[in-house]
């Protein structure tokens, strides 16, 4: 009886964390990752909602008790194998993604940083289902969001003004 109490409750505990993301009470924090090489920008494609299929910026969310730095790193190891050293603020943002019936199904606040890679291996891992660098004349291509390529060109003026 006690080991099904518990069952139950571990149950709960992760349907709960994530039912936290899909029509959430507040918006979550998330980072992302404008990471610059060569006047390239690496891409993800996404392997989970929201914008599964879909060419983006590294990131995720910000968990309980990591700063946003600490944040920005951990997501780009995670889903693509670079190390990064995290710069400057490049775009703070809001994404509100409503469903059929105009209810708030997702609602982030996001924090995008420059970053340049030092370390590591690229690989496709966690949340992506692929990687690639990509020059502002191929983000048409990968079909980047608009507001995405916004956020890519502030971030590439900001690198080539050496901050």
């Amino acid at each position: 009886m006690f080991s099904l109490s518990f069952q139950f409750s571990v149950f709960s505990f992760q349907f709960s964390v994530f039912s936290l993301r899909i029509y959430p009470e507040r918006p979550i924090v998330g980072v992302g990752a404008v990471i610059v090489s060569d006047d390239r920008v690496l891409l993800v494609r996404r392997a989970n909602e929201p914008l599964k299929g879909e060419w983006s910026l590294p990131g995720g969310a910000v968990e309980v008790g990591e700063t946003l730095r600490a944040a920005v790193a951990r997501e780009v190891l995670e889903e693509t194998g670079l190390e990064v050293e995290v710069g400057p603020v490049v775009e703070v943002l809001d994404r509100i993604r409503l469903d059929p019936g105009r209810r708030v199904e997702y609602h982030y606040v996001l924090i995008d940083y420059l970053c340049r890679p030092t370390g590591g291996s690229l690989a496709c891992a966690s949340d992506a289902e692929d990687v690639a660098w990509a020059g502002m004349h191929e983000l048409a291509d990968y079909q980047v969001a608009e507001s995405t390529v916004a956020v890519i060109v502030k971030a590439l003026m900001l690198a080539h003004s050496g901050r």
